[in-house]
């Protein structure tokens, strides 16, 4: 599939031809399944499928779905992975076999959530929502901006992290990063190959991170406390923390004595 330079966020157009479709699950059946479901809507295109995120945000990119149907749970990127990655601003509609992301993608603003296995009626409700919400000609862009905060607030334990870097996205497992840095409205997650923006706060990853790996030590640092190899005395009330990469970050008081609880040096 060939890739598209990134464009700026985007409002649904209100109009009344046939609204276009992306269908993104892993599962074969379950992408079946929503074909054969929609075959009853004439008004509506199905214009891509995706079994996986890397391919799904490459095709809203490019073609600009107005609905999306989305799996959560799916190797490579969760669908909430996806949507952090993504700039435009189609509806959604979530499918998963897990209950668990009921109340998180309702949290999200989503359009409709439907648990696996669904019936063709509850089908039919999701869509028949979706149409209406679309047709209303609302302009989706501050709707779409509250689902992104909400989704970046939203809590839970992270294991990893997704983060673009140019045309690349990369998946970062939690305890390969090594610390995290304030870089202005962005943080700049530091790993043993390299350094990647991400769109989040300091609180955020000070709340989601494990506590018992990651410690915040100043207001522009949060450490892997796997990664210290020791930490002195700088001035007054602030302290030097090591790395065993060679990196030195600043640590306020308040910053030393949680890592002191933590560390055993």
């Amino acid at each position: 599939m060939k890739t598209a330079q990134e464009p700026a966020a985007q409002p649904i157009a209100a109009s009344h031809s046939p609204l276009s479709i992306l269908i993104v699950d892993d599962e074969t059946p379950a992408r079946e399944l929503i074909r054969h479901y929609l075959q009853s809507y004439p008004e509506i295109t199905i214009i891509g499928e995706a079994d996986n995120g890397f391919d799904a945000i490459k095709f809203i990119k490019e073609r600009h779905p107005q609905l999306v149907f989305l799996d959560i749970q799916m190797p490579k990127l969760t669908g909430f992975e996806v949507l952090e990655l993504i700039d435009v601003t189609p509806e959604i509609i979530f499918s998963t076999a897990f209950d668990q992301y009921a109340l998180r993608a309702f949290e999200l603003n989503a359009v409709d959530y439907l648990l696996k296995p669904y019936s063709k009626e509850r089908f039919d409700r999701a869509v028949q929502k979706a149409m209406a919400k679309i047709h209303s000609g609302n302009d989706s862009r501050s709707s779409w901006q509250a689902f992104r905060q909400t989704l970046a607030a939203a809590p839970g334990a992270l294991t990893r992290v997704a983060v673009k870097d140019r045309q690349q996205i990369h998946v970062i497992p939690t305890g390969e990063i090594t610390c995290i840095e304030a870089d202005g409205d962005y943080v700049k997650l530091h790993t043993a190959t390299g350094a990647f923006l991400k769109e989040k706060t300091m609180k955020y990853f000070e709340a989601n991170l494990p506590p018992q790996q990651f410690i915040r030590i100043h207001r522009s640092f949060i450490v892997n406390v796997d990664e210290v190899a020791k930490i002195e005395l700088f001035e007054k009330e602030t302290y030097r923390v090591h790395l065993k990469n060679g990196a030195i970050l600043r640590a306020s008081s308040t910053g030393y004595k949680l890592l002191k609880e933590t560390v055993k040096l």
